[in-house]
This record gives structure tokens, C-alpha cells and sequence, in this order.
């Protein structure tokens, strides 16, 4: 459906994330998939969804200058928001314990910011998903740490993966936009671009 609209368009993703591929093969999409290494830093004045924003933005300046007429491209960045600050991703085993261990028996949110650029279009959207955690023990964060090695994922966990399985009890907004992409308004957008062309 959203294909045949984007015949004429070149779609590129730029996320190595096995997860943002699987959702755009899930929209049924013809993309391409092109990475750059960015170094993920942000002024520390930003808060919340700006940092996201930013980062997703950040994402997309290496590519600007050889976007062609007809390529749409798509970055997007991934944060955990608690306690008034940003939760990345772990660099170690213990690190990965201590962020877990601050999301047990609390509620946390999830942002993902997605930004979509063209030659002569940028904008960028975020969504926020509310994410309740029941009293997890250091017995079953250990076992997830273990087992699932959360090291590439911002907040130190999957959704999907068993630490969400056995640990998550409610949850307020997108599932998807927690797994990392807000997929309804990557859909909304991408139909909004073409029809507004």
C-alpha cells in the first residue's frame, strides 16, 4: 500500500538496529540501508525529548550533502527518561545493574525521536510510551544481564526480550515505540510526505 506510493522514492534507513530493519520489512517498504558513524553526544542543557530530537537530527547531517531529488531519509534515536535524567546504553555488566535496579518497582518513559530528511525537507517527530516494572530481584536482573546482554540498548533492556516478559505490568502508549520505532507515525509521515509532494 504505503510501497506503491513511495515507487518513485528511495527509502534509506540509517540504523543498524535489527529492530528498525525488521519494523520497515514488517511495513512491507523497499529501503536501503546506509550507516555513518555518529558520536552520540548532546549539550547538556537538553532535557527529555530534545535530546532525543537532537540526536536524531545529528544522525542525519552526515548524509545532507548527497541526498538525491528523490530519497527520503530516515534517522532516529532511542533514550529511557527516569528520575530527571537520560538512560543510554550500559557500558558494562554493572552498569546494566544499576539501571535496571533504578527502573525496578517504578515507572519510567520511553522516547524515540525520529527524523526524516530529503534535499529540500527535514522533520522530526518524537513519541513517548510510559513503562511500568514490577520489584524485580538481583537474581532475575543478574539472569537477564547473563542471558540477554542488553549492552545496545538504551535503559539496559529489551521489551521483548524475558526481562519485559517477566518484569513489565503495564504499559501507557506504543509497544513498538519502546522496541525502537514508533511505527504508526513513521507510517502516518511517510504517507503525509508523498501525498503533500
Amino acid at each position: 500500500m504505503l510501497n506503491e506510493k513511495l515507487k518513485d522514492y528511495n527509502l534509506i534507513l540509517a540504523s543498524g538496529s535489527p529492530r528498525r530493519q525488521a519494523f520497515f520489512k514488517g511495513l512491507g517498504l523497499d529501503f536501503e540501508i546506509r550507516l555513518k558513524p555518529v558520536k552520540e553526544e548532546y549539550p547538556p542543557r537538553l532535557t527529555h525529548f530534545e535530546i532525543s530530537n537532537y540526536l536524531a537530527q545529528l544522525k542525519a547531517l552526515p548524509f545532507k550533502e548527497e541526498l538525491q531529488d528523490k530519497d527520503i531519509l530516515i534517522t532516529s534515536d532511542t533514550i529511557v527518561w527516569h528520575n530527571n535524567k537520560a538512560l543510554g546504553k550500559p557500558i558494562n555488566a554493572q552498569d546494566a545493574f544499576s539501571i535496571l535496579k533504578s527502573l525496578s518497582d517504578a515507572t519510567h518513559e520511553v522516547i524515540t525521536s525520529v527524523c526524516f530528511t530529503s534535499k529540500s525537507y527535514e522533520k522530526t517527530l518524537h513519541n513517548i510510551t510510559k513503562v511500568t516494572f514490577k520489584a524485580l530481584t538481583d537474581k532475575e536482573i543478574w539472569y537477564y544481564i547473563k542471558t540477554c546482554k542488553p549492552f545496545d540498548k538504551a535503559g539496559a533492556y529489551g521489551i521483548q526480550e524475558w526481562i519485559g516478559e517477566i518484569g513489565v505490568i503495564k504499559i501507557e502508549g506504543s509497544f513498538f515505540n519502546v522496541v525502537g520505532l514508533p511505527v504508526h507515525l513513521v507510517y502516518k509521515t511517510l504517507n503525509e510526505m508523498v501525498d503533500n509532494a
